[in-house]
């Protein structure tokens, strides 16, 4: 069986696909939960590009407009974007709020994700 592949831009991922996109990933996801009037969420967005690019094939990156999917905001207790959450296998493993530069957002992918 072939490794499961990752898209090397983040993916938009609504309410309706959040459960196959982020729940049911074969691999470790992190979830980007912003909004298009957001300054900070602005500010990650370039960072969280770069990091699907490198990353790809190894952790999945999406993005969860809060204002056009407020299910799984709500589900989640997301009142302060962006909050980043890094799950794997299903489970939330840890989380952010507020911008990181991308050396913050690095090590929190290496440590929540990608350690054994």
């Amino acid at each position: 069986m072939s490794a499961p592949t990752a898209p090397t831009t983040p993916v938009h991922v609504t309410d309706a696909t959040y459960r196959a996109e982020v729940l049911e990933s074969e691999l470790p996801v992190v979830v980007d939960f912003w909004a298009p009037w957001c300054g900070p969420c602005r500010m990650v967005a370039p960072v969280l590009d770069e990091l699907a690019l490198v990353y790809a094939g190894r952790v999945k990156i999406v993005k969860v407009n809060t204002d056009e999917n407020g299910q799984v905001a709500a589900d989640y207790g997301i009142v302060s974007i962006p909050t980043m959450h890094f799950v794997k296998d299903g489970e939330l493993v840890s989380s952010v709020v507020g911008a990181r530069p991308k050396p913050a957002l690095v090590q929190e992918i290496e440590t929540a994700l990608l350690s054994a």
